[in-house]
Formats: structure tokens, C-alpha cells, sequence
């Protein structure tokens, strides 16, 4: 929740207008309850996003994850109406996404071509065998935690906010 990456992200949707909210997964920091592969936290994240349409009544849901929130956020993205899913270097090789469609709604993938956690190479073949695929931004040389290079995933998300 406090991860630079997130909170780059977090600050450039405030900026275009968009109403944030961020939330641990299960079983980290002072969050309740143990790791359940995606399925749980998916659950937890669809609380969320109730909490803020009833909050927010009328508004538009914007959902962005980071890493294992991206694989989180494409799976909320299937469940609930999305204006906009936003994944930034999503952990894909850990789960089974041959099944999975693609949301429907419009999508911006940012993925930097040095990552060492997340396989760029497997982001890239798996965004470009989607139908139809979403846009994705690959950025040379940036790491997982796009270390020198936040400003340019903040442009990223500002651009992606004003075209869609």
C-alpha cells in the first residue's frame, strides 16, 4: 500500500480527478487473514470497490494493481463494470490465465523490459495474444520497482486517464 510504484500511481489518478483508495491484501501489514492465491484478495478488493461506489455514488470505476495487484485488479476488472484497468508489471507466470478472458474494458499494461521479479518477455507475449489486446507500454531499461523512472510511469497513467 505504501510501495513508491503504487503510491506513483495513486497520486497521478488524484490528479486526473479520480477518487483513490488503497487497501493491503490479506495478511500483510496490520491486515487480517493469510495469502489464498488471488481468490480472497480478489473478494477483499470487490469489498472495496462497493465501499467506494457507495461512497462515491455516480462515479466511474478506475482499478489499478501493481505485480500481484495487477493479477488482482484484471480479476476485479472481469467481475465488476470498469471504465478503466490499469496494470502495472502484472505477475502473470504465477497463476493460470489460459482460461481468463480478456475485460472488456479499455486497458493500459505498463511493464519495464528490466524486470527481474516479473518476466517482461511473458507479459509482452501474453497482452499481444489477447483479443483485442490492451495497450502496452514497455519502457527500456526499468526495473520492477521502476527504480529512476517513476515520472514516466506517472505520465503513463495521466496519458492512459485523458484518452480513455
Amino acid at each position: 500500500m505504501e510501495n513508491k510504484v503504487v503510491t506513483t500511481v495513486v497520486r497521478a489518478l488524484r490528479d486526473g480527478g479520480i477518487a483513490t483508495l488503497r487497501f493491503n491484501f490479506r495478511g500483510v501489514g496490520l491486515s487480517a487473514g493469510t495469502y489464498d492465491q488471488g481468490v480472497g484478495e480478489t473478494a477483499d478488493a470487490d469489498a472495496v470497490a462497493s465501499w467506494g461506489a457507495r461512497h462515491w455514488p455516480g462515479r466511474s470505476l478506475v482499478v489499478a494493481g501493481f505485480s500481484f495487484g495487477g493479477y488482482v485488479a484484471l480479476r476485479l476488472a472481469l467481475r465488476r463494470p470498469t471504465a478503466l484497468l490499469i496494470t502495472v508489471a502484472p505477475a502473470i507466470q504465477h497463476f493460470d490465465l489460459s482460461a481468463t478472458p480478456r475485460p472488456e474494458c479499455p486497458w493500459l499494461i505498463v511493464q519495464g523490459d528490466a524486470d527481474e521479479i516479473v518476466d517482461p518477455k511473458a507479459v509482452i507475449a501474453w497482452a499481444e495474444s489477447l483479443n483485442p489486446a490492451p495497450r502496452l507500454l514497455v519502457l527500456p531499461g526499468v526495473s520492477h520497482f521502476f527504480h529512476g523512472h517513476l515520472q514516466e510511469l506517472r505520465d503513463a497513467v495521466s496519458r492512459a486517464i485523458r484518452s480513455d
